[in-house]
């Protein structure tokens, strides 16, 4: 009875503070209110509680009722954000991948902390600062939390190396290592350039200043620019690389907001790409800078822009750092295409779900293998700035020549072995065994591109290794696949001897939008599509 009296009496005083502050909360703001109510949880909620963290999961419940792409990150989600677009970290310098369980180096950073000790492609990871990590079913991620760190630090790796017997120790300093943004770079024919941008970062401009210039030695007259699954990055890196193609004054790309004031970015006119056959390869994973770039070249009548269409975001976000390395990015404009088209596709306050399944429903909807089941809003209908060709706003830049999402080679086997790492396994064991001869017989990429043959012993191994690994071989479904299957085993053992432009040099074969991109540059089609003379 005494114990429900004193429940009685804490109750009401609760009550009669709450009562007593009635008339003071009755204009209360909405950021009063945000403070009073963590106050009053804070001072007489049952149990003791994180008070970090309830202003962590109120910030989030907050920008979850934005638009999709206003985030709040934590100082390691920040960290990860901003990695890939600085350009580079603090590390060991190499590029691995997991083998049963088992860090493999396939290629060591040229000049870096690894390459400089001696640790070489092939050598497995088995233990870092006496902490075994083979066979402990560690995360990449946990991996390379203990392979970074500060610059001038040591860390102490244990490596086993294939031919030799026992471990091989090396003490490596760790160093600033440079994340690239061009996977690759090459001349298709005599005329013809290929460069693959994964993202915008601080460092794209000066790669792709490079990879043109060694492009232009080699006699290219004309480029595909391939920002397939390229998701963005810097607007301003974008717009200089923008700059390469376009002539001067010609607007790239212009911002506005509620509370921002229109802001326009022109070209300066001193690219040294402003003529020469342009393509554009995009797909529904290009967003963001990639929309920009695809958009400002075909609003000016620049490029054909070749692939699906683009995944629609166009909304500007400010990142605002807090002392403690957290983060919110906050949308406070949106793009518009020189033409005057909003890149941002639709979406509803709040229903962070349905936004997500956008591209699920862009894949149910036909819409990525038929390019009649795009509908566009007749009255977001725009034309590019030169020929006067009819383009459309709404969400996401529309290629001028679509390509379908091409399943003939695909099947559920050759998923399954993917998925489970059999084809990946398969590679790095014969790498591994023939490392030395493949080098020794093979003097060039190109070589080994025109010479290197999959054979039938090969893919017989491939099998057995799958089955080992829990996948049943289905013959009819590894006939479907058999020519993609071989490809990419191709493509991957050219990876870890020569490095990554030669991967796509080979797997590029089998690409449906580069295959369009290759015909289009080459045909008379080009002219055709921008309706414009070729010494535009």
């Amino acid at each position: 009875m005494k114990k429900a009296i004193l429940f009685l009496v804490s109750t009401l005083a609760i009550a009669s503070v709450i009562a007593g502050q009635k008339d003071e909360w009755r204009d209360i703001s909405p950021r009063q209110k945000l403070q009073a109510i963590e106050s009053t949880i804070k001072n007489y909620y049952v149990d003791s509680i994180d008070e970090d963290m309830l202003v962590e999961a109120a910030i989030r419940g907050m920008t979850g009722q934005l638009d999709p792409h206003s985030v709040y990150s934590d100082k390691e989600e920040t960290k990860e954000l901003t990695e890939p677009l600085d350009g580079n970290f603090s590390g060991v310098g190499i590029e691995f991948n997991m083998q049963n369980d088992t860090l493999y180096v396939i290629q060591t950073v040229a000049g870096g902390p690894s390459e400089r000790v001696g640790i070489q492609p092939g050598d497995r990871f088995i233990a870092v600062d006496d902490t075994v990590i083979a066979g402990k079913g560690m995360k990449n991620t946990d991996i390379m939390k203990r392979l970074r760190g500060e610059k001038g630090t040591k860390v102490k790796i244990s490596v086993k190396r294939h031919g030799v017997p026992g471990s091989i120790e090396f003490v490596v300093t760790r160093d600033d290592i440079p994340l690239y943004s061009i996977d690759a770079y090459y001349m298709i024919d005599e005329r013809t350039g290929y460069i693959r941008l994964s993202r915008f970062a601080r460092t794209s401009i000066d790669e792709f200043l490079e990879a043109e210039k060694k492009l232009k030695k080699q006699g290219m007259k004309q480029l595909i620019l391939d920002l397939t699954d390229n998701g963005g990055g810097y607007l301003d890196i974008a717009a200089t690389i923008a700059n390469q193609f376009l002539d001067k004054g010609e607007l790239i790309v212009y911002t506005q907001g509620r509370k921002q004031p229109r802001r326009d970015m022109q070209a300066r006119g001193d690219g040294k790409m402003k003529d020469g056959r342009l393509v554009v390869m995009v797909n529904q994973f290009s967003a963001s800078a990639s929309e920009i770039l695809a958009g400002a070249l075909q609003d000016w009548d620049r490029a054909v822009i070749v692939g699906r269409r683009t995944f629609g975001k166009g909304l500007v976000q400010h990142p605002i750092v807090f002392p403690d390395g957290t983060m919110l990015r906050l949308s406070i404009a949106r793009y518009y295409t020189p033409s005057g088209r909003s890149i941002q596709k639709p979406y509803k306050q709040g229903e962070q779900d349905e936004y997500d399944l956008d591209i699920l429903n862009r894949y149910n909807h036909g819409e990525l293998e038929n390019a009649d089941s795009v509908k566009f809003d007749k009255s977001l209908k725009f034309t590019t700035l030169k020929t006067h060709r009819t383009v459309y706003g709404g969400g996401g830049i529309m290629p001028d020549v679509f390509v379908a999402v091409d399943t003939t080679d695909y099947s559920d086997y050759y998923r399954d072995i993917v998925a489970k790492g059999a084809l990946n396994n398969y590679v790095i064991k014969y790498v591994d065994t023939h490392r030395d001869e493949l080098k020794s017989h093979y003097k060039t990429d190109m070589q080994f591109t025109k010479e290197f043959t999959v054979t039938d012993s090969m893919t017989a191994e491939l099998i057995s290794d799958a089955e080992k690994a829990g996948v049943e071989y289905n013959k009819a479904q590894f006939d479907k696949s058999g020519n993609l299957i071989r490809s990419i085993v191709k493509a991957l053992i050219a990876r870890d001897i020569f490095g990554r432009s030669s991967y796509f040099r080979i797997a590029n074969e089998n690409e449906p939008i580069y295959r369009e991109a290759l015909r289009t540059i080459n045909s008379e089609d080009y002219q055709t599509l921008l309706n414009i003379s070729d010494n535009h």
